[in-house]
């Protein structure tokens, strides 16, 4: 397989699996129940979906400030609006291959703002590993709040017992990586350690640089605006509206991995939405509708915001 076909299949390959669960979820439901769902739609209050995205453009904005304060610990400067595009398009991109917005948001600055790509991903790689950090926190916490609704129900969904054999695969594949590379003396590798050891001095930036606490202040408001903005969802539909804290927070983690793992969550985000709704009670076709309702508003927001980011980034820099 070459390089060409590999990146179409990367592309191709998720988004027909979205395709695939949209079919496949639409053709579960009676007529009645699609006609139910219809209703919903009509029937939501929209005012609250677009409050959360101006909550969710204020968190791009937080995370273009925040970028600054790594770049300049590095001694480069980009201006805020620069970086303000550039995570407008990386999230348009991530709209194609999942993680490919982290490398366009580099070559952004990388022709705009003069910063090298390796020094401007590593910054970008530690931005990512402090948003891990928050990530694993709230799935930590939901997984206390909710253990004995979740229990059951991964117990059934997941084998044990590959779930152990395909670690221990990985894990052997992983330490026998770390070993080659360590220890290799080819040429290429050695060439790849130059690259990576400039992307390990952008990721521990933060750590090192003056302004940490600000820089982790942003990153604690950047969380907090994506639970906010999911949580004010709910009000659009009557039939989430009353849910608990515990069901919004498992809905969020999912919701969140399934957005990391594949294409923003094609096809995927609404049916699992409504799954784990569905262990709260909630009828299946209003998790369906209030699923689909959030994905779209949050795709459209993505395209809007990373179109307008497209256009005016060369436009903002025309000296360059």
């Amino acid at each position: 397989m070459n390089k060409k076909t590999g990146k179409i299949l990367s592309i191709t390959l998720p988004l027909l699996l979205g395709v695939f669960l949209i079919i496949y979820s639409y053709n579960q439901f009676t007529p009645e129940q699609r006609t139910t769902m219809m209703q919903y739609f009509a029937d939501a209050d929209y005012r609250y979906i677009a409050a959360s995205l101006v909550i969710a453009l204020t968190s791009h904005m937080s995370r273009a400030y925040r970028w600054r304060y790594t770049l300049r610990h590095l001694g480069y400067e980009s201006s805020f609006f620069t970086n303000l595009f550039a995570v407008g398009v990386g999230y348009f991109l991530n709209l194609t291959i999942p993680r490919s917005g982290e490398v366009s948001r580099a070559l952004v600055l990388k022709k705009y703002s003069n910063v090298p790509f390796d020094k401007g991903f590593g910054t970008i790689i530690s931005e990512r590993f402090v948003d891990l950090i928050f990530l694993l926190i709230c799935i930590g916490g939901t997984l206390l709040l909710q253990f004995d609704v979740l229990k059951g129900y991964l117990s059934e969904k997941i084998p044990i017992e590959k779930l152990l054999l395909y670690g221990s695969i990985i894990a052997v594949v992983f330490i026998a990586v770390v070993l080659f590379y360590r220890y290799s003396k080819l040429q290429w590798v050695l060439k790849l350690k130059v690259k990576i050891s400039g992307l390990i001095e952008g990721a521990l930036s933060v750590f090192k640089m003056p302004n940490k606490w600000p820089f982790l202040f942003h990153s604690l408001y950047i969380w907090v605006a994506y639970i906010a903005m999911f949580y004010i969802t709910i009000h659009a539909l009557p039939g989430t509206t009353g849910i608990s804290f515990g069901a919004v927070a498992t809905a969020f983690v999912i919701g969140s991995l399934t957005i990391t793992f594949t294409n923003g969550g094609f096809g995927v985000y609404p049916v699992v939405l409504a799954a784990i709704l569905v262990l709260y009670n909630v009828p299946l076709e209003v998790g369906t509708a209030f699923g689909w309702i959030v994905w779209t508003s949050q795709i459209i927001f993505v395209i809007l915001f990373g179109g307008i980011s497209f256009l005016l980034l060369p436009l903002l820099n025309r000296k360059k």
